[in-house]
């Protein structure tokens, strides 16, 4: 199942263990048996962390899908909010990008004695921006 969801062994166990995925049977022999459920489940899962849904989230909506006569506008509400988290990295992510750039354009590039980037490090007064957004 590991192979087959592009995962590690112990990414399944954690999975199985705060309850994303149901603890499968045993064998006598007491091996694990997986079904298919338990592969769209790992697909699922895999799929919303590629997209960065923390675990919480991906559990309520787990939640959420096991009714499947319940209101998407839950779901919906989960997934905006992590559009609005995603939007909201990317605007960092750009600042500081702008940023960085400007720092070694101005750098000269001879000897750190006179190095634009570590004076810019060293005096935060000299960004662009003096309120980085944390990252």
């Amino acid at each position: 199942m590991a192979k087959a969801g592009n995962c590690r062994v112990q990414t399944i166990r954690y999975y199985e263990q705060i309850g994303l995925l149901a603890l499968p049977e045993r064998t006598e022999g007491n091996q694990r048996i997986y079904y298919q459920e338990h592969m769209d489940k790992l697909r699922f899962i895999r799929h919303s962390r590629e997209l960065g849904f923390s675990l919480d989230q991906i559990k309520e909506i787990l939640t959420l899908s096991e009714d499947p006569f319940h209101s998407c506008e839950e779901v919906d509400q989960i997934a905006h909010s992590h559009l609005q988290d995603v939007e909201s990295k990317i605007k960092r992510l750009q600042s500081m990008r702008k940023e960085l750039k400007r720092m070694i354009t101005q750098c000269a590039g001879k000897q750190v004695a006179d190095c634009r980037i570590i004076e810019v490090l060293s005096n935060h007064t000299l960004c662009i921006s003096q309120q980085h957004p944390k990252p």
